[in-house]
């Protein structure tokens, strides 16, 4: 399975690749497409909390870029500064699927749920869990349980991947059902905003499929090691 992974590991970084550049050249595109309403992405965010019976939830800004994210232990709304200060559609679309999340933990979305438990075990698993592997490879004839375990920590981090996949397209459902039945955007605004959440739900797809490719490899490695003994 060797030159087939490599294969496959090479396929997936040149589609991370081009999924990437076409979602940096989409928000390019969309922060050039102004909102006619003029209202800034914090604005956005703080309207949609509002909308939702959301007012425990706080909307800040946060330095650097693509830095936005829902943070459910202190109910914050962490928007970049580009996001949190622009008035066009790529910022109202960050903005709002930003809130999405907001709004699955208010309501107690399952999904969500299950990845937070996940992050603390997540957490720890990624500050090791390269080491133990290429620790295991190394020592796979004399101690194979270092590996099997070096893959568990793996696919742990696979299961937070996968489950991260609905969460991200739920949240983005629900901003672009708020965008629209609230009439926040023309439609040219509204469809730039469901395009650049769309090509960003993509970046997490990749992510996903890469992990489990690799986790499938480490597996084979290890039956590898196991059939030979």
């Amino acid at each position: 399975m060797g030159s087939g992974y490599l294969i496959l590991a090479g396929a997936i970084m040149l589609f991370s690749w081009l999924v990437s550049s076409k979602l940096k050249n989409k928000f390019d595109h969309y922060s050039k497409l102004h909102l006619q309403n003029g209202m800034s992405g914090a604005e956005i965010a703080k309207k949609m909390l509002a909308d939702n019976g959301i007012y425990d939830v706080q909307v800040i800004s946060v330095a650097g870029q693509l830095t936005d994210h829902y943070n459910p232990v202190n109910k914050t709304v962490n928007l970049s500064e580009a996001v949190y200060n622009q008035r066009n559609a790529a910022a109202a679309a960050v903005a709002a699927h930003e809130c999405g999340h907001a709004v699955q933990h208010a309501v107690g979305y399952e999904w969500l749920t299950m990845r937070s438990k996940l992050v603390p075990f997540v957490n720890v698993a990624s500050t090791y869990m390269q080491w133990i592997l290429l620790g295991g490879i190394l020592m796979l004839k004399t101690f194979p349980g270092l590996l099997l375990f070096g893959i568990v920590l793996f696919a742990a981090t696979t299961l937070f991947s996968i489950v991260t996949l609905p969460v991200e397209y739920d949240a983005s459902h629900r901003a672009l059902a708020w965008l629209e039945n609230k009439r926040m955007l023309n439609q040219q605004e509204h469809d730039g905003a469901k395009d650049a959440l769309k090509w960003a739900a993509r970046t997490y797809l990749v992510a996903a499929l890469g992990s489990i490719a690799t986790l499938l490899y480490y597996v084979s490695i290890y039956m590898g090691g196991s059939r030979r003994d």
